[in-house]
């Protein structure tokens, strides 16, 4: 019994302090740390609290800065995209791994074609020059319909996708000054389409490149140099 009323007391104590340090920061939590620590005669309380809490006090701000960056940015491409005349063409979403600046193939390619046409160089670099001054990395992605194609150029829908997105790469390397560090390209041939390849519009919506600003939880997987 007397055992079992230092475990209620103790129990207690600490939801008193848990609730009093609801607000934590980490000069309270090392100090429950140690208190609880001593109080079960062990260290891995304390170890446990300064190699976890911290961590994750400290990264709250930038993530949240981070995620108001992308939200604004959203905002100036849209109005961007939209002064062009490119808003039915053109569509900007926030997702889980960042901000998708998808194009339709339409504006930026001729049919079965990776060159870049003059309209879409307009627009690439409209956005690019809004980029550059980010840290986030870029993630350039190409994307096909399931329509086959086999010419000297191209073999099959995975090398066109790539080439596009390579094509999209270089021109935020030449015409916006984009570090290449930052930059990367995939292709992804007709493997993630957005809707069924079952109607010419549908095939259309697939035909696209996807411009997408990473996160910047991101930053600590992407090579750095």
């Amino acid at each position: 019994m007397l055992t079992y009323s230092d475990l209620v007391t103790l129990l207690m104590i600490f939801f008193i302090m848990m609730y009093v340090i609801s607000n934590v920061n980490t000069q309270k939590f090392q100090a429950l740390a140690r208190v609880l620590g001593s109080a079960f005669g062990s260290s891995n309380i304390l170890n446990s609290g300064d190699a976890i809490l911290p961590e994750t006090v400290s990264n709250s701000g930038p993530v949240s800065s981070d995620a108001s960056q992308l939200a604004l940015l959203k905002k100036q491409i849209e109005e961007q995209v939209a002064a062009a005349g490119f808003g039915g063409k053109v569509t900007v979403s926030l997702e889980e791994r960042g901000l998708v600046v998808s194009i339709q193939d339409t504006i930026l390619f001729i049919s079965g074609s990776a060159s870049l046409t003059p309209e879409a160089g307009s627009i690439i670099t409209k956005i690019g020059i809004t980029l550059k001054p980010l840290p986030n990395f870029v993630r350039i992605e190409g994307h096909t319909d399931n329509v086959p194609i086999h010419n000297q150029q191209f073999p099959s829908n995975w090398e066109l996708s790539v080439a596009r997105a390579t094509d999209v790469v270089q021109e935020l390397i030449t015409q916006c000054g984009i570090s290449p560090s930052r930059l990367s390209a995939t292709g992804y041939g007709e493997y993630r389409p957005l809707a069924a390849n079952d109607t010419d519009e549908h095939r259309q919506i697939n035909r696209r490149v996807d411009i997408l600003i990473l996160s910047g939880t991101f930053n600590p997987v992407e090579p750095q140099i």
